[in-house]
């Protein structure tokens, strides 16, 4: 075996071996909903890197999902597994536990917006078996 082919076959290995990052989260605002009391409306940019995996989790509240770049796979416990585009959109809803979410490719990051109307103060995630 050539010293190339060498050096190619343990970068695949090495590669196949190191943790996933972990998503990136942008908080862009956060704003009191002045018509619904105890309320909060929350906006942010999400960057996977590339094969980010997101734990089971949950929102405890409305998430609405923009994807910008890339493609992500979401799934809630009871739904279809989707995998998404940049234009195409996702809802979880506050009952909803998230058991699918990550970056559908290994190699290209992905960012999507998230929107949530949640309870003011509350944690973005929580996490969920």
């Amino acid at each position: 075996m050539t010293f190339h082919k060498i050096v190619l076959v343990l970068a695949c290995l090495m590669s196949s071996t190191l943790p996933a990052q972990e998503a990136k989260v942008t908080d862009l605002m956060s704003k009191d909903m002045a018509n619904i009391p105890g309320k909060e409306g929350l906006m942010a940019i999400v960057d996977y890197p590339p094969g980010s995996v997101d734990p089971i989790h949950r929102h405890n509240a409305h998430a609405f999902i923009y994807v910008l770049e890339g493609s992500i796979v979401m799934q809630v416990r009871g739904g279809k597994e989707v995998t998404l585009t940049p234009g195409q959109t996702f809802y979880e809803g506050p009952d909803d536990v998230h058991v699918v979410g990550r970056n559908a490719s290994k190699t290209k990051p992905a960012k999507f917006v998230l929107f949530m109307v949640k309870n003011k103060g509350a944690p973005i995630l929580v996490p969920a078996n």
